[in-house]
């Protein structure tokens, strides 16, 4: 198994230390890939954003078949060519690519919510990510369609299936059709509720033609590291699809 999606001192938000996630993984007999967080688009200036050749240099020495070098890009029209700037120049096992600002916007603050329906705020998400994945061909994967259930402020923050089954499908299509990789992030799934709503929409992945997941905790800090990743497995099998990782931006199957 791989965790294929972390975070260490590099990321604005995370303070764990490279040999922390490596003595974890070596606790729980896991691969890990790095990927710090990389949001040309960030509102806040300077936040999580890192220096990559500094992020080399300090971490090759711990490259080897288990501990892989990738980046978790925030998607964004307005970075798109610095983006594709820092991919094309370093030599990652894996680009991550998420939607976290949509119109300006951080969705983690309240601000983005305020005075939006949830309908209105999904569909606006939704809209971006098809057309963030739509621009960012070199990505290798699209990491927590779920993410925005962390953070909105609604008395039901689920994304059901069939609320939004017209914006999913339609990225669904563009995952399917260019053969990358959805994301199972582990970082929910301690709630049935979030599996159960989850499940149908990587089952309608399968069916439309998808083939690849990705597993992965979006640890912060050591303990995280390969949470749930039973239910993630679990998720990947009921669907009927792959679980892989990235090495050298090359899929590899998880046996």
């Amino acid at each position: 198994m791989f965790d294929t999606h972390l975070h260490t001192e590099f990321s604005t938000d995370s303070k764990m230390k490279i040999k922390e996630a490596l003595g974890r993984a070596r606790e729980l007999d896991i691969g890990i890939t790095v990927t710090e967080h990389m949001d040309l688009n960030c509102p806040i200036q300077g936040k999580f954003t890192f220096d990559v050749d500094e992020y080399f240099r300090r971490y090759s020495k711990f490259r080897s078949q288990n501990v892989l070098l990738g980046i978790e890009i925030g998607m964004g029209e307005s970075c798109l060519l610095g983006d594709k700037s820092i991919e094309s120049k370093y030599e990652f096992d894996y680009v991550l690519g998420s939607i976290h600002i949509v119109d300006g916007m951080d969705i983690y603050y309240e601000s983005f919510y305020k005075d939006k329906s949830k309908r209105e705020a999904y569909d606006r998400y939704f809209d971006t990510m098809l057309k963030c994945l739509k621009l960012y061909d070199f990505i290798d994967c699209l990491a927590h369609i779920d993410y925005i259930c962390r953070y909105s402020k609604y008395d039901d923050n689920e994304i059901y299936y069939e609320q939004f089954k017209d914006r999913i499908d339609n990225v669904l299509k563009v995952i399917a059709e260019t053969e990358k990789a959805l994301e199972i992030n582990t970082r929910r799934l301690q709630s049935k509720k979030a599996v159960d709503t989850l499940v149908p929409i990587y089952k309608r992945f399968k069916e439309i033609g998808g083939k690849y997941v990705t597993i992965g905790s979006d640890a912060h800090n050591d303990a995280a590291i390969g949470a749930n990743f039973d239910t993630a497995q679990y998720i990947a099998d009921v669907c009927g699809l792959k679980n892989v990782y990235f090495k050298q931006r090359k899929k590899e199957y998880v046996h």
